[in-house]
């Protein structure tokens, strides 16, 4: 853990709070299949800061983690960078109650979990500099999800590994109608064999028209793509 504190560095008593974390990560109640310690400080931590390799997520005020999980991310930000904002976003009671009992003992005070699902989060429309999603959809799904709550100039972090040509055409085609612009794709080797992981970006460039995002499920059953160029409601 000290190495990761140094490459990116952080605060030396990050180590130590990742270090807490991994603990918590290891209770086989935990809501994730990777519990043990040296896998999930790969899979888990790791992953989770190569965030940092984006200057925009360095510097956000706010940061919302969209299907927040066990808190991947969004916990491991909320350690790295003390002076962001980190709101975990996550539908599922269980995994919002290890979210909260996290925040709770690794004494965050700049991290809180919201109960919603991403469409219904009110609240955060428009006020965020980063939006990150990690293992969450395909890229057209993402960009409906985080355009809306992004401020003009923020960035959608998207963990993905291998995307396909489709996959990717639809993300450009739905950031075009949503107010976003592709940013780039930055490779990434958060540990051995992740040879394929990588980060999509996109910036909001221009308000993203009413309607959007469309009602709870609307994205996933409908994304946008290619071939749309109006909402689907």
């Amino acid at each position: 853990m000290a190495g990761l504190v140094s490459a990116y560095g952080l605060a030396p008593g990050v180590a130590g709070s990742l270090n807490a974390l991994l603990g918590l990560l290891s209770d086989p109640a935990a809501p994730t299949a990777v519990h043990d310690p040296p896998r999930a400080a790969d899979v888990h931590v790791a992953d989770s800061l190569v965030a940092l390799e984006v200057p925009d997520v360095r510097t956000a005020a706010r940061i919302a983690d969209l299907g927040a999980g066990a808190g991947l991310p969004g916990l491991v930000l909320a350690i790295a960078l003390p002076a962001s904002d980190v709101v975990l976003v996550e539908s599922a009671g269980r995994k919002c109650a290890f979210i909260e009992h996290a925040i709770e003992a690794l004494r965050l005070d700049n991290a809180r979990v919201v109960r919603a699902r991403v469409e219904q989060w009110a609240e955060g429309m428009g006020t965020c500099d980063v939006v990150c999603a990690r293992a969450l959809g395909a890229l057209p799904v993402l960009c409906e999800y985080a355009a809306p709550l992004l401020r003009e100039g923020g960035m959608l972090v998207a963990w993905k590994g291998l995307v396909e040509a489709t996959e990717e055409a639809d993300g450009g085609a739905a950031a075009e109608i949503l107010g976003l612009a592709p940013a780039g794709v930055l490779p990434v080797l958060p540990y051995a064999s992740s040879e394929r992981r990588t980060l999509h970006l996109f910036r909001k460039v221009t308000p993203t028209p009413l309607g959007y995002p469309r009602r709870p499920g609307f994205a996933k059953k409908r994304p946008l793509s290619t071939d749309i160029r109006r909402p689907r409601r």
